[in-house]
């Protein structure tokens, strides 16, 4: 498990990060989300060891996060970096002796995974030579040849078509199975809602948000429902119910007041129009999110 305690850091009086906490159990994938600025980064290179924090702790399986975990931790940042004149292999091969692996085993491992991405036919080839995509897909090979129990994923599906991005997608989930413990930085969320259970929401440095997906959509989500009906439904936007409407022809979202019972209202309309469809919407994660930064910027 790691655990992050009341994590804290300062630069010339702006506070990149202020009292944070958050816990990530093994099979798990965790997601910091936040909009640029938000200190998700320095949030995550303190994981690392990279940044000192000015106050706070950070421990992994009990442990304080030191230079001894570096072989068990897999980073793969935002802002990618390869050697661009250098052979693919020589790359990952590289990279793998700073994580202490044999080269007989590390060679066994680079193919085996240009294999899996399908690419194996680039292993002498200079990185400059590949496309983006599979240049990012030797990034990604880095960050996870040495089998790591802690892999920290910033932006992973950056610079990925859509095939590709369900491949990388694929890997992390298998990665779940095997009881790693995941950490994943995101501003895709419709990826974020499908992949982490768990969420951190942060904004100006602040949690917004910790907890769960389905209670961050319960806490934050809009009572709206979806009705498609035959019908005039233009008296639907004046009901004393009805907070905000988006109608069209035969259909619409109607946002109702927070207390006001989907079931109590569909009474209402069923006297009136003929209602074909009626569904109580959940909220997705993207909604939430610009939702919950438009309120806490303005705080």
């Amino acid at each position: 498990m790691l655990v992050v305690k009341n994590l804290r850091k300062e630069y010339k009086n702006v506070v990149a990060v202020d009292n944070i906490s958050f816990k990530v159990d093994g099979g798990r994938i965790f997601g910091i989300l936040g909009p640029n600025g938000a200190g998700k980064t320095t949030t995550i290179r303190t994981v690392l060891n990279i940044i000192k924090p000015d106050s706070g702790q950070i421990t992994f399986n009990g442990k304080p996060i030191t230079n001894e975990f570096f072989n068990i931790i897999g980073y793969l940042p935002e802002e990618r970096g390869l050697y661009r004149k250098s052979k693919v292999i020589d790359v990952i091969l590289y990279f793998a002796g700073l994580k202490k692996i044999p080269r007989k085993k590390a060679y066994s491992e680079a193919k085996c995974w240009l294999q899996k991405f399908e690419i194996e036919q680039y292993i002498d080839k200079r990185i400059e030579e590949l496309s983006k995509g599979n240049q990012q897909k030797i990034q990604f090979i880095i960050s996870v040849i040495h089998n790591p129990k802690l892999l920290i994923l910033d932006e992973p599906f950056a610079g990925f078509d859509p095939i590709n991005q369900i491949l990388i997608k694929e890997m992390i989930l298998s990665f779940v199975t095997s009881g790693k413990i995941i950490i994943l930085s995101t501003h895709q969320m419709e990826t974020a809602e499908k992949l982490c259970p768990d969420i951190l929401l942060m904004n100006k440095g602040k949690e917004v948000y910790n907890g769960t997906l389905n209670n961050l959509k319960r806490n934050f989500g809009v009572n709206t429902v979806k009705i498609e009906f035959d019908g005039d439904a233009e008296f639907i936007g004046s009901l004393p119910a009805v907070k905000n409407i988006d109608r069209y022809s035969n259909y619409a979202e109607v946002q109702l007041d927070e207390d006001v019972d989907p079931s109590e209202f569909l009474k209402i309309l069923v006297d009136k129009i003929s209602i074909k469809h009626f569904s109580v919407l959940e909220p997705t994660l993207n909604k939430i999110f610009i939702d919950v930064i438009k309120q806490t910027q303005t705080q």
